[in-house]
């Protein structure tokens, strides 16, 4: 792990925290709008949820644990409400109007608790699970772990919680479906294409912060 000031951890933080915001939010709104792929049903939140695992394992890699676990916690509510009120606002990919947000929507409030519960679930294994593989001489060996399992816990609590018995019909019948092919396109497109793209933000990333530190360095002497 590279050692930075307070105020490069602080900046890193607030970032990576909006990041890991912009993510959720989107893949909630995503959630709801299914998608048939070869025949197999899935949601389009398939295909953006798995951005936060690849600024997760960033942030463990760079920063450590502590500083990740400090994004998780920092944006679980927030992330919470604006899921809702985005959620409802455009229900079903269509506008509702402001009046949406008067009444109570069982179906999105459920999607928006169980992305709640799944992302500390998810997230946390997936920082433990990093932490520990993070000193193997294979760069790529604990991104890969952590994705395998920590999309695995998210699927399966995110999916039993928002669509067991859902109010839609679609969802309560598929949900079982949708959940494993979920899973299946989050983990290939992981390591298809987010794991290449690790490596690269990776070495680009302590590039460019270590060079800050030495200007700051150079700064304060």
């Amino acid at each position: 792990m590279t050692h930075f000031s307070n105020a490069q951890r602080m900046k890193a933080l607030v970032w990576l925290s909006l990041f890991h915001l912009l993510v959720i939010i989107s893949s909630n709104y995503l959630v709801q709008l299914p998608v048939s792929i070869f025949g197999f049903h899935t949601t389009w939140g398939a295909f953006s949820f798995p951005f936060i695992f690849l600024a997760t394992d960033l942030t463990v890699r760079i920063f450590g644990a502590p500083l990740a676990r400090r994004i998780i916690f920092a944006v679980m509510v927030p992330a919470l409400l604006a899921s809702y009120v985005i959620s409802s606002l455009f229900y079903m990919g269509s506008w509702q109007g402001f009046g949406a947000l008067a009444h109570f929507n069982l179906f999105v409030a459920r999607i928006a608790t169980a992305s709640f519960m799944a992302y500390a679930l998810g997230q946390i294994l997936d920082v433990h699970v990093f932490n520990r593989l993070r000193q193997s001489r294979h760069w790529w060996l604990a991104p890969t772990a952590s994705t395998v399992f920590g999309n695995a816990s998210d699927t399966i609590a995110f999916f039993f919680i928002a669509f067991w018995h859902s109010p839609d019909a679609f969802m309560a019948q598929h949900w079982t479906e949708i959940a494993l092919v979920d899973y299946s396109f989050k983990v290939l497109i992981s390591i298809a294409f987010f794991l290449p793209m690790y490596g690269v933000l990776l070495n680009m990333l302590l590039k460019k912060l270590a060079d800050k530190s030495e200007i700051s360095a150079l700064q304060a002497s």
